[in-house]
């Protein structure tokens, strides 16, 4: 017979939060308890909270502009970007002229995606 390790936990959360999150976890095919679980054991083997925390967060509320917020958007664009490079990666690009999109290669080469 195998023996239960499992122990209850209760938080407090926004009801709206909470609504939200089960429809987004439900669609992810997990409940709110195997989304917590999936979060614990992240944090647990990345020995951190896996993501990032600061004053100036991803989600943008009053007091950012839309400068603020685009430049976030592009200086996280170029990051990604070059780290993609650096691991050899292709990258996605649009070619504006020929309305194609296509994939750049570390070695400048451009395979267009559909054709």
């Amino acid at each position: 017979m195998k023996v239960q390790n499992d122990v209850r936990v209760t938080i407090r959360v926004d009801k709206d939060l909470k609504e939200h999150a089960e429809s987004l976890f439900g669609r992810l095919g997990m409940n709110m308890s195997t989304a917590f679980n999936v979060f614990l054991r992240k944090a647990v083997d990345e020995e951190a909270i896996p993501f990032v925390i600061g004053a100036k967060s991803a989600v943008f509320g009053a007091g950012y502009s839309a400068a603020d917020i685009t430049g976030a958007f592009e200086a996280a664009v170029r990051n990604e970007t070059a780290e993609n490079h650096r691991k050899g990666f292709p990258v996605a690009r649009y070619d504006s002229v020929n309305k194609r999109a296509y994939l750049e290669f570390t070695n400048g080469t451009k395979e267009y995606i559909n054709g």
